[in-house]
């Protein structure tokens, strides 16, 4: 037990720079505490104690502001930073070295009992601020949710899915662990609804010239050509600077 504990502090203050000692932490941080309580209600629950842990779990919300239900299931080094507000649900896994910020819902949208309802977290997912993750389905190796996403199918590995409902930002090939990313914030990442957007702008200024090209071709040639109205020219940066 201790040693697990060691490797939760020793965790947290890698993850975070605002954690200054292992005292701190062990004293300060709700999140290590909700998971310390969890582990005592999960071993209730497994050994047919399950009011006594659930009363555990109570408690633990009392105290922490975090709710963890007693048979979710929490592997090791798993980080909750701030962590009100967050809920994790009764078949929930989450995996080793994850990281779950406040307001955080893994959550299942099924009513039937004894079924997988609720997320299976893979090993190194973050989980940004705010964001909801309802459903029976995998989020994989280290992939991110950003922050407010509301995430209702799988993720692959390495990934990163951000909007409502959340798309699919970028996609690794070979999943590898990557540099830890506050929030599940990727650097240089963007909504892929705004590059389809920026795509179809650009493909039509370039239409937009490709046919102001063939009329100036055939009028040198001699071809008369129909006179249409002429309009407003696309501009391609204010349109841009619109989906941005």
């Amino acid at each position: 037990m201790f040693h697990r504990l060691r490797q939760d502090i020793n965790s947290i203050i890698e993850r975070d720079p605002a954690a200054r000692n292992a005292w701190e932490v062990l004293t300060c941080y709700p999140g290590l505490q909700a998971i310390v309580m969890h582990r005592w209600a999960h071993w209730c629950w497994t050994h047919q104690m399950k009011w006594l842990g659930r009363f555990i779990s109570y408690l633990a919300r009392i105290i922490t502001g975090i709710e963890i239900h007693p048979g979710a299931t929490i592997g090791r080094r798993v980080f909750i930073d701030h962590g009100f507000g967050v809920v994790i649900g009764e078949t929930a896994e989450v995996g080793d070295d994850c990281t779950i910020y406040q307001g955080v819902t893994l959550g299942g949208t099924s009513l039937h009992t004894g079924t997988k309802r609720h997320p299976t977290l893979a090993r190194g997912v973050i989980v940004g601020a705010g964001a909801k993750v309802l459903g029976g389905f995998t989020v994989g190796e280290y992939a991110k949710v950003g922050s407010n996403a509301v995430l209702l199918k799988p993720v692959p590995p390495g990934a990163t899915a951000v909007g409502n409902p959340a798309h699919i930002v970028q996609k690794e090939v070979n999943a590898v662990p990557n540099p830890f990313a506050a929030y599940g914030v990727t650097p240089n990442g963007d909504d892929p609804l705004s590059k389809a957007l920026r795509g179809l702008i650009e493909n039509a200024v370039k239409q937009e010239q490709r046919i102001e090209q063939l009329v100036a071709t055939m009028k040198a040639a001699g071809l008369e050509c129909q006179s249409v109205p002429e309009c407003d020219k696309l501009n391609s940066a204010q349109l841009n600077k619109l989906v941005e």
